[in-house]
């Protein structure tokens, strides 16, 4: 009886120093993959930035292209811009009267269905 209260003694030590090690290593573990996904959204952030400011800027100068040329056809200095106001205007309407945000939460649900699960690589899925 005392030999195994000895070697019982001896093992604790080493499973608790064990033991900590590994919540060492899993906090270790949990702070590199917050780093890695903040680094991954940063880049994305910048990346849709850009993309962005690009595609305002053709946005505008293919306005600017079609008012113009709309000015030329009709022989006027200002209904090209007209029409092209109208236009927006009437997808402005038909966007506030017509679409539901029902459609668009149907697409943000299956978008980011899980998301969470989907990316956690630890355990295994069963």
């Amino acid at each position: 009886m005392a030999i195994q209260d000895n070697e019982t003694r001896d093992r604790n030590p080493n499973l608790i120093e064990n033991l900590m090690g590994y919540i060492d290593t899993r906090i270790d573990i949990i702070k590199l993959e917050i780093q890695e996904k903040l680094k991954a959204a940063f880049v994305s952030t910048l990346h849709f930035a850009l993309l962005g400011i690009i595609a305002f800027m053709c946005f505008i100068f293919l306005n600017l292209f079609l008012g113009l040329l709309l000015n030329e056809l009709l022989d006027s200095s200002f209904w090209g811009f007209g029409i092209v106001a109208l236009l927006y205007i009437i997808i402005l309407v038909i966007l506030l009267v017509g679409l539901d945000k029902k459609a668009f939460q149907s697409i943000a649900d299956k978008s980011f269905d899980n998301t969470i699960y989907k990316s956690d690589k630890r355990e295994p899925h069963v």
